[in-house]
């Protein structure tokens, strides 16, 4: 089976109505006295759907907010995930959201990853994942052929893990981790991305990582 594709007109749009479709499946949770979990991208692609997003009336001190995966620097360097996420998500309504930070000050994220594979386990299943995807198919940070990507892909892998790719150390969710979602939602903008995803569509994930999140994922895509 392929993934659903939602093709939107502009990328304002994408954000607009993929944040009210995010807004209703954290709510069947917490309309059920459930708490809910929001696992999140960095990168630029999802900023508008964050702002978007953060001004939703929702319980948001019921949500458990936390990024597929993080570069092992501090919050405060540009090349944080967790810097964006502070900025465009976690203000407004939404600053009442619970931030799990990947981030921990740990030398090393191979030290800081099995604590927090423990704060992690609580809020699996993920009620909503939202991934982005990289124009070499990686996504989170699983990149295609990193040495430990296999370790990392493995059905028997703890939540969290440090892994290998780009120019920092960094931790990210595992796939099993990922793909316990309830529901996941891709967001790709731009017709390179658009065909590195039929390109991942049916491949090897040690080659095309994405393609381990097609099955059950709505793909939201804008030009």
């Amino acid at each position: 089976m392929s993934a659903e594709i939602v093709t939107y007109p502009d990328a304002e749009l994408m954000a607009l109505s993929l944040a009210d479709r995010i807004a209703g499946e954290l709510r069947v949770n917490l309309d059920a006295q459930r708490p809910a979990s929001l696992c999140v991208p960095g990168g630029s692609t999802p900023a508008g759907m964050f702002r978007a997003l953060s001004g939703l009336p929702l319980d948001w001190d019921k949500v458990t907010v936390f990024l597929n995966d993080e570069r092992w620097v501090p919050g405060d360097n540009p090349r944080s995930n967790s810097a964006m996420l502070r900025k465009s998500l976690l203000v407004g309504p939404a600053a009442a959201a619970t931030y799990l930070d990947l981030y921990t000050g740990d030398p090393t994220p191979e030290g800081a990853a099995p604590a927090l594979s423990e704060q992690i386990k609580p809020h699996l299943p993920i009620t909503v994942l939202v991934l982005g995807m990289g124009d070499d198919m990686h996504t989170a940070s699983l990149f295609p052929q990193a040495p430990g990507l296999e370790a990392l892909l493995a059905s028997d892998a703890p939540p969290v893990m440090a892994a290998a790719g780009g120019a920092e150390p960094r931790i990210t969710l595992t796939a099993p981790a990922l793909q316990s979602a309830l529901n996941i939602h891709i967001m790709i903008k731009g017709a390179q991305k658009r065909a590195a995803l039929e390109a991942a569509t049916g491949a090897d994930p040690v080659t095309a990582p994405i393609s381990a999140f097609l099955r059950n994922a709505v793909v939201h895509y804008a030009e």
